[in-house]
Protein backbone atom coordinates (compact mmCIF):
# COMPACT_ATOMS: atom_id res chain seq x y z
CA UNK A 1 0.00 0.00 0.00
CA UNK A 2 1.22 3.50 -0.81
CA UNK A 3 1.81 5.82 2.14
CA UNK A 4 2.37 9.57 1.94
CA UNK A 5 4.43 10.96 4.80
CA UNK A 6 4.27 14.74 5.24
CA UNK A 7 7.95 15.53 5.21
CA UNK A 8 9.98 18.47 6.50
CA UNK A 9 13.38 16.79 6.35
CA UNK A 10 13.50 16.56 10.14
CA UNK A 11 14.09 13.55 12.34
CA UNK A 12 10.43 13.06 13.33
CA UNK A 13 9.05 12.71 9.80
CA UNK A 14 12.16 10.72 8.78
CA UNK A 15 11.54 8.26 11.62
CA UNK A 16 7.90 7.86 10.58
CA UNK A 17 9.04 7.09 7.02
CA UNK A 18 11.48 4.43 8.23
CA UNK A 19 8.85 2.80 10.45
CA UNK A 20 6.35 2.60 7.59
CA UNK A 21 8.93 1.34 5.11
CA UNK A 22 9.97 -1.40 7.54
CA UNK A 23 6.30 -2.39 7.83
CA UNK A 24 6.17 -2.91 4.06
CA UNK A 25 4.51 0.30 2.89
CA UNK A 26 5.50 2.00 -0.36
CA UNK A 27 6.58 5.31 1.19
CA UNK A 28 6.60 8.65 -0.58
CA UNK A 29 7.87 11.67 1.30
CA UNK A 30 5.64 14.65 0.60
CA UNK A 31 6.54 18.27 1.23
CA UNK A 32 3.82 20.85 0.85
CA UNK A 33 4.60 24.08 -0.95
CA UNK A 34 2.34 27.10 -1.39
CA UNK A 35 4.32 28.70 -4.21
CA UNK A 36 5.63 31.61 -2.13
CA UNK A 37 9.14 30.31 -1.49
CA UNK A 38 10.95 27.10 -2.56
CA UNK A 39 10.88 25.68 0.97
CA UNK A 40 10.82 22.09 -0.29
CA UNK A 41 14.49 22.02 -1.38
CA UNK A 42 15.97 21.03 1.98
CA UNK A 43 13.43 18.23 2.40
CA UNK A 44 14.21 16.94 -1.09
CA UNK A 45 17.91 16.80 -0.16
CA UNK A 46 17.12 14.96 3.08
CA UNK A 47 14.84 12.48 1.31
CA UNK A 48 17.51 11.82 -1.31
CA UNK A 49 20.17 11.24 1.36
CA UNK A 50 17.96 8.51 2.85
CA UNK A 51 16.99 7.00 -0.52
CA UNK A 52 13.28 7.83 -0.34
CA UNK A 53 11.12 9.07 -3.19
CA UNK A 54 10.14 12.72 -2.64
CA UNK A 55 7.09 14.59 -3.96
CA UNK A 56 6.14 18.24 -3.77
CA UNK A 57 2.48 18.72 -2.91
CA UNK A 58 1.48 22.03 -4.44
CA UNK A 59 -1.16 23.76 -2.36
CA UNK A 60 -3.10 26.95 -2.88
CA UNK A 61 -1.47 30.07 -1.50
CA UNK A 62 -4.93 30.93 -0.17
CA UNK A 63 -4.40 28.36 2.61
CA UNK A 64 -1.10 29.97 3.56
CA UNK A 65 -2.58 33.46 3.46
CA UNK A 66 -5.45 32.36 5.76
CA UNK A 67 -2.94 30.91 8.23
CA UNK A 68 -0.81 34.06 8.17
CA UNK A 69 -3.88 36.24 8.72
CA UNK A 70 -4.82 34.12 11.74
CA UNK A 71 -1.28 34.37 13.10
CA UNK A 72 -1.18 38.14 12.68
CA UNK A 73 -4.61 38.54 14.31
CA UNK A 74 -3.71 36.27 17.23
CA UNK A 75 -0.14 37.48 17.64
CA UNK A 76 1.04 33.87 18.02
CA UNK A 77 1.29 30.94 15.59
CA UNK A 78 -0.72 28.09 17.17
CA UNK A 79 -4.14 28.50 15.53
CA UNK A 80 -2.67 29.37 12.13
CA UNK A 81 -0.32 26.37 12.13
CA UNK A 82 -3.08 23.99 13.19
CA UNK A 83 -5.38 25.37 10.49
CA UNK A 84 -2.66 24.92 7.87
CA UNK A 85 -1.89 21.37 9.04
CA UNK A 86 -5.56 20.31 8.85
CA UNK A 87 -5.86 21.72 5.32
CA UNK A 88 -2.67 19.98 4.17
CA UNK A 89 -3.77 16.64 5.62
CA UNK A 90 -7.08 16.87 3.76
CA UNK A 91 -5.22 17.70 0.56
CA UNK A 92 -2.78 14.80 1.00
CA UNK A 93 -5.67 12.45 1.76
CA UNK A 94 -6.85 12.89 -1.83
CA UNK A 95 -3.63 11.25 -3.06
CA UNK A 96 -2.85 8.45 -0.59
CA UNK A 97 -4.84 5.73 1.20
CA UNK A 98 -2.55 6.21 4.21
CA UNK A 99 -1.08 9.53 5.29
CA UNK A 100 1.30 10.08 8.15
CA UNK A 101 3.37 12.79 9.74
CA UNK A 102 5.96 13.21 12.44
CA UNK A 103 3.79 14.84 15.09
CA UNK A 104 4.59 13.26 18.44
CA UNK A 105 3.03 12.96 21.88
CA UNK A 106 4.48 16.12 23.38
CA UNK A 107 4.04 18.41 20.36
CA UNK A 108 1.71 21.32 20.96
CA UNK A 109 1.38 22.37 17.33
CA UNK A 110 0.55 21.31 14.77
CA UNK A 111 -1.62 18.61 16.26
CA UNK A 112 -5.04 17.14 15.53
CA UNK A 113 -7.49 16.24 18.27
CA UNK A 114 -8.82 12.67 18.37
CA UNK A 115 -12.14 13.90 16.95
CA UNK A 116 -10.34 15.64 14.08
CA UNK A 117 -8.41 12.44 13.33
CA UNK A 118 -11.60 10.36 13.28
CA UNK A 119 -13.31 12.93 11.07
CA UNK A 120 -10.38 12.99 8.63
CA UNK A 121 -10.22 9.21 8.39
CA UNK A 122 -13.99 8.81 8.01
CA UNK A 123 -14.59 11.67 5.57
CA UNK A 124 -11.63 10.78 3.32
CA UNK A 125 -11.77 6.98 3.82
CA UNK A 126 -8.06 6.89 4.64
CA UNK A 127 -5.75 5.88 7.48
CA UNK A 128 -3.81 8.51 9.38
CA UNK A 129 -0.75 7.76 11.51
CA UNK A 130 1.54 9.91 13.61
CA UNK A 131 4.08 9.42 16.39
CA UNK A 132 1.63 10.18 19.21
CA UNK A 133 3.01 7.37 21.35
CA UNK A 134 6.58 8.68 21.11
CA UNK A 135 7.99 11.43 23.30
CA UNK A 136 10.88 13.80 22.56
CA UNK A 137 13.50 11.71 24.41
CA UNK A 138 12.55 8.54 22.53
CA UNK A 139 12.61 10.29 19.15
CA UNK A 140 16.06 11.70 19.93
CA UNK A 141 17.38 8.31 21.03
CA UNK A 142 16.06 6.50 17.94
CA UNK A 143 17.19 9.28 15.60
CA UNK A 144 20.74 9.17 16.95
CA UNK A 145 20.87 5.45 16.14
CA UNK A 146 19.58 5.91 12.59
CA UNK A 147 20.41 9.33 11.18
CA UNK A 148 23.09 11.95 10.79
CA UNK A 149 21.35 15.13 11.94
CA UNK A 150 22.32 18.75 11.43
CA UNK A 151 20.98 21.20 14.04
CA UNK A 152 20.81 24.96 13.60
CA UNK A 153 18.65 27.97 14.32
CA UNK A 154 15.62 28.14 12.04
CA UNK A 155 15.99 30.24 8.94
CA UNK A 156 14.30 30.14 5.56
CA UNK A 157 17.19 28.28 3.96
CA UNK A 158 17.64 25.32 6.29
CA UNK A 159 14.27 23.67 6.77
CA UNK A 160 11.14 22.64 4.91
CA UNK A 161 8.37 22.70 7.49
CA UNK A 162 5.31 24.95 7.31
CA UNK A 163 7.02 27.62 9.34
CA UNK A 164 9.39 28.55 6.52
CA UNK A 165 6.79 29.78 4.03
CA UNK A 166 4.77 31.29 6.88
CA UNK A 167 7.84 33.25 8.02
CA UNK A 168 8.48 34.36 4.45
CA UNK A 169 4.92 35.62 3.97
CA UNK A 170 4.78 37.22 7.44
CA UNK A 171 7.83 39.31 6.59
CA UNK A 172 6.31 40.22 3.20
CA UNK A 173 2.98 41.29 4.71
CA UNK A 174 4.11 42.75 8.02
CA UNK A 175 7.61 43.91 7.15
CA UNK A 176 11.04 42.44 7.85
CA UNK A 177 11.31 41.08 11.36
CA UNK A 178 7.59 40.33 11.80
CA UNK A 179 8.19 36.57 11.75
CA UNK A 180 10.94 36.87 14.37
CA UNK A 181 8.55 38.74 16.66
CA UNK A 182 5.92 35.99 16.42
CA UNK A 183 8.03 32.83 16.27
CA UNK A 184 10.47 32.26 19.11
CA UNK A 185 14.03 31.53 18.08
CA UNK A 186 14.56 27.77 18.15
CA UNK A 187 16.79 24.99 16.90
CA UNK A 188 15.60 22.83 14.00
CA UNK A 189 17.04 19.48 13.08
CA UNK A 190 17.44 18.24 9.53
CA UNK A 191 18.39 14.73 8.53
CA UNK A 192 21.40 14.70 6.21
CA UNK A 193 21.92 10.94 5.86
CA UNK A 194 22.09 7.56 7.51
CA UNK A 195 24.38 7.06 10.48
CA UNK A 196 27.14 4.69 9.49
CA UNK A 197 27.61 1.59 11.62
CA UNK A 198 30.47 2.37 13.95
Amino acid sequence: MKAGVLYSGGKDSSLMAVILQNLGYQVELVTVNFGMFPSWKQAADSASSLGFHHQILEASDKILKQAVEMILNDGYPNNGLNHLHRQVLHLAASNYPLIADGTRRDDRIPKLTLNEIRSLEDSKNIEYLNLAGFGHKTIDKLSKKLFKVKKELTNINNNSDYEIEIRYLLDQVGGDGTASQIFPEHIQSRVIGWRENE
